[in-house]
C-alpha cells in the first residue's frame, strides 16, 4: 500500500483488535490490522495518522543515515569492535572506581560487552555490566552511565531519590541523558 507521498506501507492483517504502526529501524513501516477491517477503514486511519507516520518515517531515514555515516567513519568491523572492548576493559574500570570512591559505594565485578539494547545494568549484587559502544560516546556520557549504574548501589530503581543521587554527582547529568537518547540509538543499533 503506498497512500501518499511515495512511503510505502505494509499491511499486515491478523486475529488482533486493534491496530497498530511500526516504522522499523530499516524504514519499513508496518501497519498490523484485524482481519475484517475493510480496506477503506485503513485508509481512513492512514490518512488521519499520516503527520505521525511522516515525521517518524524522516525522523527513522535520519537515524539510518547518521548509522551508515558512523559506519563509515569509525569502521565498524569486528576488530573495531573488539579494539572498543579492549579500550572500554582499561577505561571504564577506572572511571568506575573514581566515582565509587568518590560516591562512597561498593560494587562487585565489572563486565564489559558489545551489547545491542543496554548502556549499562547493575545486578541486585553490585555486578556492573557496560556496553564498549560506550568508547564512542563523549567522555561525559561515559561518566554519566557509569555515575547512574553506580547509583544503582543506592537505590535500584528511577525514582526521584535515584535522579537526585545522579544530580548530587553529576548536576548536568540531563543534557548526558538526552544525548544518550538523541544518538544512542545510531550507536546501539548494528
Amino acid at each position: 500500500m503506498d497512500l501518499q507521498k511515495n512511503i510505502p506501507i505494509q499491511i499486515i492483517r491478523s486475529n488482533r483488535r486493534t491496530i497498530a504502526i511500526e516504522i522499523t529501524r530499516d524504514c519499513q513501516v508496518l501497519l498490523r490490522v484485524p482481519n475484517r477491517m475493510k480496506q477503506k477503514d485503513v485508509q481512513a486511519f492512514v490518512s488521519e495518522k499520516w503527520a505521525w507516520i511522516e515525521k517518524n518515517y524522516r525522523e527513522m531515514q535520519q537515524k539510518r543515515q547518521k548509522r551508515e555515516d558512523l559506519f563509515q567513519t569509525y569502521q565498524l568491523t569486528d576488530d573495531r569492535i573488539r579494539e572498543l572492548a579492549k579500550q572500554a576493559c582499561q577505561i571504564i574500570p577506572q572511571r568506575v572506581a573514581y566515582y565509587a570512591e568518590k560516591m562512597g559505594v561498593t560494587y562487585g565485578r565489572i563486565t564489559i560487552r558489545n551489547q545491542k539494547t543496554r548502556w549499562g545494568s547493575c545486578s541486585s549484587k553490585g555486578n556492573l555490566n557496560f556496553n564498549c559502544m560506550l568508547m564512542l560516546a563523549p567522555r561525559e556520557v561515559l561518566d554519566y552511565v557509569v555515575i547512574h549504574e553506580l547509583c544503582h548501589r543506592k537505590e535500584m530503581n528511577h525514582s526521584k531519590r535515584f535522579w537526585k543521587e545522579v544530580e548530587k554527582v553529576m548536576p548536568d547529568y540531563e543534557v548526558h541523558k538526552k544525548w544518550l537518547k538523541d544518538n544512542g540509538s545510531i550507536l546501539l543499533i548494528r
